[in-house]
Protein backbone atom coordinates (compact mmCIF):
# COMPACT_ATOMS: atom_id res chain seq x y z
CA UNK A 1 0.00 0.00 0.00
CA UNK A 2 1.57 3.07 -0.64
CA UNK A 3 0.22 6.43 1.35
CA UNK A 4 1.17 10.05 1.02
CA UNK A 5 1.03 11.78 4.07
CA UNK A 6 0.04 15.68 4.25
CA UNK A 7 0.90 17.86 7.31
CA UNK A 8 -1.38 20.64 6.51
CA UNK A 9 0.01 24.42 6.75
CA UNK A 10 -0.19 27.69 4.80
CA UNK A 11 3.56 28.50 5.11
CA UNK A 12 5.12 24.98 5.19
CA UNK A 13 3.07 21.90 4.38
CA UNK A 14 4.56 18.64 4.95
CA UNK A 15 4.44 15.87 2.65
CA UNK A 16 5.45 12.30 2.74
CA UNK A 17 5.15 8.87 0.43
CA UNK A 18 5.36 5.65 2.04
CA UNK A 19 5.15 2.14 0.67
CA UNK A 20 3.83 -0.30 3.54
CA UNK A 21 4.46 -4.02 3.50
CA UNK A 22 1.52 -6.42 5.31
CA UNK A 23 4.15 -7.07 7.96
CA UNK A 24 4.52 -3.71 8.91
CA UNK A 25 7.44 -2.62 7.37
CA UNK A 26 7.84 0.98 5.55
CA UNK A 27 9.81 2.24 2.92
CA UNK A 28 10.83 5.52 1.83
CA UNK A 29 9.34 7.20 -1.13
CA UNK A 30 9.73 10.78 -1.19
CA UNK A 31 9.35 13.82 1.41
CA UNK A 32 9.21 17.60 0.85
CA UNK A 33 7.05 20.13 1.53
CA UNK A 34 4.97 22.56 -0.26
CA UNK A 35 5.92 26.51 1.14
CA UNK A 36 4.04 29.70 0.58
CA UNK A 37 5.03 32.97 1.36
CA UNK A 38 3.23 34.98 3.89
CA UNK A 39 3.53 38.20 1.07
CA UNK A 40 0.78 36.20 -1.12
CA UNK A 41 -2.57 36.22 -0.81
CA UNK A 42 -4.32 33.36 1.04
CA UNK A 43 -6.29 32.51 -2.12
CA UNK A 44 -2.91 32.12 -3.82
CA UNK A 45 -1.26 30.31 -1.07
CA UNK A 46 -3.68 27.76 -1.23
CA UNK A 47 -3.77 27.08 -5.41
CA UNK A 48 0.37 26.99 -4.91
CA UNK A 49 -0.83 24.34 -2.46
CA UNK A 50 -3.17 22.27 -4.34
CA UNK A 51 -1.35 22.50 -7.31
CA UNK A 52 1.92 20.82 -5.33
CA UNK A 53 -0.46 18.65 -3.35
CA UNK A 54 -1.89 17.21 -7.19
CA UNK A 55 1.72 16.99 -8.98
CA UNK A 56 2.76 14.91 -5.66
CA UNK A 57 -0.63 13.01 -6.41
CA UNK A 58 -0.27 12.60 -10.33
CA UNK A 59 3.35 11.74 -9.71
CA UNK A 60 3.29 8.64 -6.86
CA UNK A 61 -0.41 7.66 -7.73
CA UNK A 62 -1.08 6.70 -3.68
CA UNK A 63 -3.60 4.81 -2.64
CA UNK A 64 -4.44 6.51 -0.02
CA UNK A 65 -3.79 9.68 1.65
CA UNK A 66 -3.56 10.94 5.31
CA UNK A 67 -4.10 14.29 6.77
CA UNK A 68 -3.31 15.47 10.11
CA UNK A 69 -6.87 16.14 11.72
CA UNK A 70 -7.34 19.59 13.08
CA UNK A 71 -8.30 20.60 16.38
CA UNK A 72 -8.89 24.03 17.74
CA UNK A 73 -6.09 25.89 19.75
CA UNK A 74 -6.04 29.07 20.79
CA UNK A 75 -4.30 30.63 17.70
CA UNK A 76 -7.59 30.73 15.39
CA UNK A 77 -5.10 31.95 13.05
CA UNK A 78 -2.93 29.55 12.81
CA UNK A 79 -6.03 26.91 12.93
CA UNK A 80 -7.60 28.29 10.33
CA UNK A 81 -4.97 28.56 7.52
CA UNK A 82 -4.18 24.37 8.55
CA UNK A 83 -7.50 23.90 8.32
CA UNK A 84 -7.47 25.39 4.45
CA UNK A 85 -4.26 23.73 3.44
CA UNK A 86 -6.08 20.41 4.78
CA UNK A 87 -9.41 21.38 3.00
CA UNK A 88 -7.40 21.41 -0.74
CA UNK A 89 -5.36 18.26 0.04
CA UNK A 90 -8.64 16.73 0.65
CA UNK A 91 -10.39 18.47 -2.67
CA UNK A 92 -7.19 17.00 -4.27
CA UNK A 93 -7.51 13.12 -3.14
CA UNK A 94 -11.31 13.27 -3.62
CA UNK A 95 -10.68 14.52 -7.39
CA UNK A 96 -8.87 11.65 -8.32
CA UNK A 97 -11.08 9.20 -6.07
CA UNK A 98 -8.24 8.68 -3.12
CA UNK A 99 -9.44 7.78 -0.24
CA UNK A 100 -8.35 10.35 2.82
CA UNK A 101 -7.84 9.32 6.61
CA UNK A 102 -7.59 12.26 8.77
CA UNK A 103 -5.77 11.85 12.45
CA UNK A 104 -5.36 12.90 15.10
CA UNK A 105 -1.26 13.95 16.64
CA UNK A 106 -1.96 11.93 19.66
CA UNK A 107 -2.93 8.59 17.20
CA UNK A 108 0.21 9.38 14.81
CA UNK A 109 2.43 9.91 18.05
CA UNK A 110 1.19 6.14 19.28
CA UNK A 111 1.57 4.58 16.11
CA UNK A 112 4.96 5.66 15.32
CA UNK A 113 6.32 5.79 19.11
CA UNK A 114 4.28 3.96 21.00
CA UNK A 115 3.64 7.04 23.39
CA UNK A 116 0.56 9.86 22.60
CA UNK A 117 2.31 12.16 24.37
CA UNK A 118 5.69 11.73 22.73
CA UNK A 119 7.49 15.20 21.69
CA UNK A 120 8.23 15.83 18.10
CA UNK A 121 12.31 14.92 18.11
CA UNK A 122 10.57 11.67 19.44
CA UNK A 123 8.75 11.22 16.39
CA UNK A 124 11.52 12.41 13.78
CA UNK A 125 14.00 9.58 15.58
CA UNK A 126 11.37 6.67 15.46
CA UNK A 127 10.27 8.19 11.24
CA UNK A 128 14.30 7.50 10.80
CA UNK A 129 14.43 4.79 12.36
CA UNK A 130 11.28 2.92 10.93
CA UNK A 131 12.41 4.07 7.01
CA UNK A 132 16.39 3.34 8.00
CA UNK A 133 17.31 6.98 7.46
CA UNK A 134 20.97 8.38 8.00
CA UNK A 135 19.00 11.32 9.85
CA UNK A 136 16.15 13.13 10.07
CA UNK A 137 13.95 14.50 7.60
CA UNK A 138 14.33 17.82 7.25
CA UNK A 139 12.12 20.03 7.86
CA UNK A 140 10.21 18.26 10.42
CA UNK A 141 6.91 19.00 8.55
CA UNK A 142 8.26 15.95 6.37
CA UNK A 143 8.66 14.15 9.00
CA UNK A 144 5.53 14.73 10.54
CA UNK A 145 3.92 14.19 7.29
CA UNK A 146 5.89 10.44 7.15
CA UNK A 147 4.73 9.93 10.78
CA UNK A 148 1.34 10.40 9.19
CA UNK A 149 1.36 8.15 6.14
CA UNK A 150 2.88 5.35 8.15
CA UNK A 151 0.13 5.43 10.52
CA UNK A 152 -2.14 5.14 8.35
CA UNK A 153 -0.73 2.47 6.72
CA UNK A 154 -0.61 0.88 9.93
CA UNK A 155 -3.76 1.14 10.98
CA UNK A 156 -6.18 -1.27 10.30
CA UNK A 157 -9.06 -0.23 7.35
CA UNK A 158 -11.34 -3.21 7.83
CA UNK A 159 -11.96 -5.12 11.11
CA UNK A 160 -13.67 -9.04 11.07
CA UNK A 161 -17.15 -8.74 11.83
CA UNK A 162 -16.15 -9.56 15.07
CA UNK A 163 -14.08 -6.14 15.50
CA UNK A 164 -10.88 -7.80 15.18
CA UNK A 165 -8.13 -6.88 13.26
CA UNK A 166 -7.63 -9.31 9.79
CA UNK A 167 -3.96 -8.79 9.17
CA UNK A 168 -0.52 -8.78 10.93
CA UNK A 169 -0.37 -5.83 10.59
CA UNK A 170 -3.96 -4.67 11.83
CA UNK A 171 -3.44 -7.29 14.87
CA UNK A 172 0.41 -5.30 15.81
CA UNK A 173 -2.38 -1.81 15.55
CA UNK A 174 -4.63 -2.91 17.44
CA UNK A 175 -1.85 -4.19 20.29
CA UNK A 176 0.06 -1.18 20.21
CA UNK A 177 -3.17 0.81 20.47
CA UNK A 178 -4.62 -1.09 23.23
CA UNK A 179 -1.03 -1.11 25.25
CA UNK A 180 -1.07 2.94 25.06
CA UNK A 181 -4.20 3.11 26.07
CA UNK A 182 -4.11 1.29 28.91
CA UNK A 183 -0.62 3.36 29.66
CA UNK A 184 -3.48 6.36 29.71
CA UNK A 185 -2.84 7.35 26.27
CA UNK A 186 -4.78 8.40 23.55
CA UNK A 187 -5.07 7.00 20.33
CA UNK A 188 -7.11 5.07 18.25
CA UNK A 189 -8.28 1.65 19.50
CA UNK A 190 -11.33 -0.28 17.93
CA UNK A 191 -14.69 0.37 19.38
Amino acid sequence: MRVLGVDPGLTRCGLGVVDAASSRGVTLVAFGIATTPDSESVDRRLLAIAQTVGEWLDRYMPDAVAIERVFARRDVGTVSGTMQASGVAMVEAARRGIDVGLHTPTEVKAAVTGSGNAAKDQVGRMVTRLLSLSEPPRPADAADALALAICHAWRPSTLTPQGEAATPAQKAWVEASRAAAKRGRRGWVPA
